[in-house]
C-alpha cells in the first residue's frame, strides 16, 4: 500500500540503538538492576494464597534441611560416643527419617505452588501485553517489527516463567538456608563461624561487579534471540520466492550470520557468569577449607566434639552451596530483568490515536457523508515526504467515488486517515459532520466496511472468517452474505462446509475465493460506508467478474470509495478523483476526464491499449 512505512526497517531496539520512534514508542530501559522485575512481582502479588502456601513450604523445607546436620550431631555424639542404648539410637534415626519425609512433602508442595505461580504470572503478562498491543495504532507496527514483538511474547515470557517458577524459589530457599545455616554455625562454633563471616564482603564484591555487566549483556542476548525468530518467520513465509530465485544458499548464509551474532553475545554472557561463579566458589570453599583446618585442630585439642565438627562441616557445606547457588541465581535474575524490561516496553507503549476524554457522538441514523478539508499528512517514518498535500474532497451520502492515480500518489493513505489509523498534521476530516479527532475511533470504524486488496483471512474455519465483520451473526445471516458475495457455491463444496479449516492465511482457497469471503464479511458488517482497496487487481478474468458482481451488490445504498489501478472497474463511478503526488489533479466522470485529455486520459489510453494487446 502506498505511503506505508517499511515495517521491517525499524526494529524495536531502543535500549541498544538508542532509536526513538515518533509515536507509540516504548520507553527505553537502561537500568542495570533488578528493578524491571517489579512488574513481575506485582503480577505475582495478585495470588497471595498461593504465595502463602509456597512460602510455608519453603520455610518447612529450609528448616528440615538444616535439621539434618543437627540430627547427625546428636547421632554421632550419643550413638558413636558410647553409652547410648539401642532404643535411643533407633529413636535418633527415626527422627532423622521423619525429617526426610517432611523434607520430601515440603519440596513437592513448594514445586507445585511455585510452578503454578510462574505459569499464572506468565499467562497474565501475555494477556496484558496482548490487550495493550490491540490498542496501539497500525503506525506502531510499521515502525517496529511485528516479528520482533512476537519474539518478546514467546521467548521473553518463557524466561519470566523460569525466573518466577524456578529461579525465585531457588533464591528464597538458598537465602533461608544461608541465613539459618549461619545462625546454626554460630551456635555450634562461634569462633569458627566468625572467621567465615569475615569473608562475606569478599564474596559479594565479584557478584556486584559482574552482575552489572551480565545484566547489560543479557538484554543484548535477548535482542539477538529475537532476531533469529524474526528471520526464521520472514524466510519461511516467503519460501516459494526463496526457492524460485535459487536463494537457498544465500539465505542459509544470512541465517548463519544471525545465529553467530547470537552465539557471540551468549558467549560473552557465559564468560562473565563463569568468571563470577568460579571466583565466588573459590572464595567460599577456600574460606571453608581454612576454617575446617582450624576446626580439626580444635577437635584434636578436645575443645569441640566430633558430632559438633561433623554438623559444622555439613552445615558449612550447605551454607557454601547456598551462597554459590545464589551467584548463579543472580545471573538468572539479571537475565529475567532484561526480559522483563523488554516486555515492560510493550506494556508501557501508548497509542498515538486514542479516544478524546469526551468523544462527540456521531449522528443517528448514519448518513455516510465524508469531508476532507485542506488535509496535509506525512507518515511518521517519512516526515520529509508529504503523502497528501492540501487535499480537499467532499463525498455525499450514497455516492460512489473512485480514486485513481499512479503508485505512491496517496490513494491508500486516504483510507488509513478515514479509519483514523493516523491523524493529519494539517486540515480536518469529518464523518457525518463530526471531526474524526473529536470522535471515538471505535465508533468511526463501526461505520466503515473495508475490503482490502488481498482478502486477509485468519487461521480459522470459514464460519469464523465470515463472521469477523459481525461476530454474533447467525448461520442464516452468514449464508445470506455468502450468497450475495457469490461465495455460497464453493463454501458448500468444502469438506465440512462452514466448519472447514481454511489453513494459515486461507491457503486452502484461491485468490478469488478469499476475496469473495472478504466481501461477504463486509456485507455482514452492514456499514454505511464501504472502502474498496483494489479488490480485483490480483484476480483472473473469471474471478474478477464474480467478485465484481458481488461488489455491485455490496455497494448498493452505501457511500463507496474505490481505489483501482484497473480503470475499467471504475467507469460506472459517480465521480473519479485523480491523484498525483498527494494532490488532486482532476476529477469528474469517466467521459469528462477522458475528454479532458489529462492524466486520467493518458492512464486510460495506456491501460486499455495494453489490455487490447
Amino acid at each position: 500500500m502506498d505511503g506505508a512505512a517499511n515495517s521491517d526497517a525499524t526494529k524495536l531496539r531502543a535500549a541498544d540503538a538508542g532509536a526513538e520512534a515518533t509515536q507509540d514508542e516504548p520507553k527505553s530501559r537502561k537500568s542495570r538492576s533488578l528493578a524491571p522485575l517489579r512488574m513481575v512481582y506485582r503480577e505475582a502479588g495478585k495470588y497471595p494464597a498461593q504465595i502463602g502456601w509456597a512460602l510455608l513450604a519453603l520455610l518447612t523445607t529450609a528448616a528440615a534441611t538444616l535439621a539434618i546436620p543437627w540430627r547427625f550431631k546428636v547421632i554421632i555424639d550419643e550413638a558413636f560416643g558410647g553409652g547410648a542404648s539401642a532404643e535411643d539410637i533407633g529413636h535418633a534415626f527415626q527422627y532423622l527419617l521423619m525429617i526426610v519425609v517432611i523434607l520430601g512433602i515440603g519440596t513437592a508442595m513448594r514445586f507445585y505452588f511455585v510452578s503454578w505461580i510462574g505459569e499464572r504470572v506468565v499467562a497474565d503478562i501475555r494477556l496484558k501485553v496482548q490487550r495493550n498491543l490491540m490498542r496501539l495504532s497500525p503506525g506502531f507496527y510499521e515502525e517496529n517489527s511485528p516479528k520482533e514483538i512476537s519474539s518478546r511474547m514467546t521467548s521473553d515470557t518463557a524466561i519470566i516463567e523460569t525466573v518466577v517458577g524456578t529461579t525465585v524459589s531457588i533464591a528464597l530457599r538458598n537465602t533461608l538456608t544461608a541465613i539459618g545455616g549461619t545462625l546454626l554455625l554460630l551456635y555450634l562454633a562461634p569462633t569458627l563461624t566468625m572467621g567465615l563471616l569475615l569473608g562475606i564482603p569478599l564474596v559479594l564484591a565479584p557478584i556486584v561487579f559482574f552482575g552489572r555487566k551480565i545484566r547489560s549483556v543479557s538484554r543484548s542476548n535477548q535482542d539477538r534471540v529475537a532476531d533469529v525468530g524474526a528471520y526464521v518467520t520472514e524466510v519461511l513465509s516467503a519460501m516459494k520466492v526463496v526457492q524460485s530465485f535459487g536463494q537457498e544458499r544465500r539465505e542459509g548464509d544470512r541465517f548463519g550470520a544471525v545465529v553467530e551474532r547470537t552465539f557471540d553475545t551468549a558467549r560473552r554472557r557465559i564468560v562473565l557468569r563463569a568468571a563470577m561463579t568460579s571466583i565466588v566458589i573459590l572464595l567460599i570453599f577456600g574460606g571453608i577449607t581454612l576454617v575446617m583446618w582450624r576446626g580439626a585442630l580444635a577437635v584434636a585439642d578436645g575443645t569441640i566434639s566430633g558430632g559438633t565438627i561433623a554438623a559444622f562441616v555439613i552445615t558449612g557445606g550447605l551454607v557454601a552451596g547456598s551462597f554459590g547457588s545464589l551467584t548463579e541465581v543472580y545471573g538468572d535474575l539479571l537475565r529475567g530483568a532484561g526480559a522483563a524490561s523488554r516486555l515492560a516496553e510493550l506494556l508501557e507503549a501508548r497509542p498515538a490515536i486514542a479516544p478524546p476524554a469526551r468523544p462527540e457522538k456521531l449522528p443517528e441514523p448514519p448518513r455516510g457523508s465524508l469531508s476532507f478539508r485542506n488535509v496535509t499528512f506525512r507518515y511518521p517514518a517519512r516526515p520529509e515526504v508529504p503523502a497528501l498535500r492540501d487535499f480537499s474532497l467532499e463525498i455525499e451520502p450514497g455516492e460512489t467515488v473512485a480514486i485513481v492515480g499512479p503508485s505512491g500518489a496517496g490513494k491508500s493513505t486516504i483510507f488509513q486517515l478515514m479509519e483514523r489509523f493516523y491523524d493529519p498534521q494539517v486540515g480536518t476530516i469529518r464523518l457525518d459532520g463530526v471531526p474524526l479527532t473529536k470522535a471515538d475511533p471505535a465508533n468511526i470504524r463501526d461505520r466503515l466496511a473495508f475490503v482490502p486488496q488481498d482478502g486477509v483471512l485468519f487461521s480459522a474455519d470459514a464460519r469464523d472468517n465470515l463472521r469477523y465483520g459481525k461476530w454474533d451473526a447467525s448461520d442464516e445471516e452468514i449464508w445470506e452474505a455468502a450468497r450475495a458475495a457469490n461465495a455460497e457455491g464453493f463454501l458448500k463444496a468444502l469438506p465440512r462446509g462452514l466448519d472447514t479449516y481454511l489453513g494459515e492465511g486461507g491457503t486452502q482457497l484461491s485468490g478469488g475465493q478469499q476475496q469473495r469471503i472478504a466481501i461477504a464479511r463486509a456485507l455482514l458488517r452492514d456499514a454505511p460506508i464501504l472502502l474498496l482497496d483494489e479488490a480485483t487487481s490480483a484476480l483472473d478474468a473469471e474471478s474478477e467478474q464474480l467478485v465484481q458482481q458481488a461488489l455491485e451488490e455490496l455497494m448498493k445504498d452505501r457511500t463507496t470509495l474505490v481505489i483501482a489501478h484497473r480503470l475499467a472497474t471504475v467507469r460506472a463511478a459517480d465521480r473519479i478523483v485523480v491523484l498525483e503526488d498527494g494532490a488532486i489533479v482532476e476529477q469528474g466522470t469517466h467521459a469528462e476526464l477522458t475528454a479532458a485529455a489529462g492524466l486520467y486520459a493518458r492512464l486510460a489510453t495506456l491501460q486499455f491499449a495494453a489490455e487490447a494487446a
